[in-house]
C-alpha cells in the first residue's frame, strides 16, 4: 500500500472527508472527528479501546508500528506502510479505527 492508495481507502468510507487542521498534516475525518492522521509513509490510527489493547500491534510488529505522540495514551498508533504490517492488516485496522470513531459520533453526525 502506498500513501495514495491510503489516502484512496479512507476518503471512500460514508461519510469520510479530509482535512489539514494543522499544516501539512492530512488526516481523514468522519463528521468532526479524526480516524486517521495520513502521512507519506505512515498513517495514525485508533488501534485500541485502551492502551493495553493497541499494545498488542506493537509487540507483534516492533519495527513497523508505535505509540502516537501525545495521543498514544488513548489507543493510537503510528503504522508503517509497506513493512512488515500486511496490506490487508492495515486495512482492517483503519476499518476498525473507523467504526470505533463513528460509534462515538452523537447520531446526528453518522453517516
Amino acid at each position: 500500500m502506498n500513501a495514495e492508495e491510503l489516502r484512496t481507502y479512507c476518503l471512500a468510507k460514508p461519510g469520510a472527508w479530509p482535512d489539514e487542521p494543522w499544516e501539512g498534516d492530512s488526516v481523514a475525518k468522519v463528521g468532526d472527528k479524526i480516524f486517521a492522521f495520513l502521512g507519506s509513509s505512515s498513517v495514525g490510527l485508533k488501534c485500541g479501546r485502551t492502551r493495553e489493547e493497541a499494545d498488542e500491534l506493537l509487540a507483534r510488529y516492533p519495527a513497523d508500528a508505535a505509540k502516537m505522540a501525545y495521543i498514544g495514551r488513548s489507543g493510537w498508533n503510528t503504522v508503517q506502510l509497506g513493512g512488515a504490517i500486511p496490506d490487508d492488516e492495515v486495512y482492517e485496522l483503519i476499518d476498525w479505527s473507523y467504526d470505533t470513531v463513528v460509534a462515538k459520533l452523537p447520531k446526528r453526525l453518522r453517516p
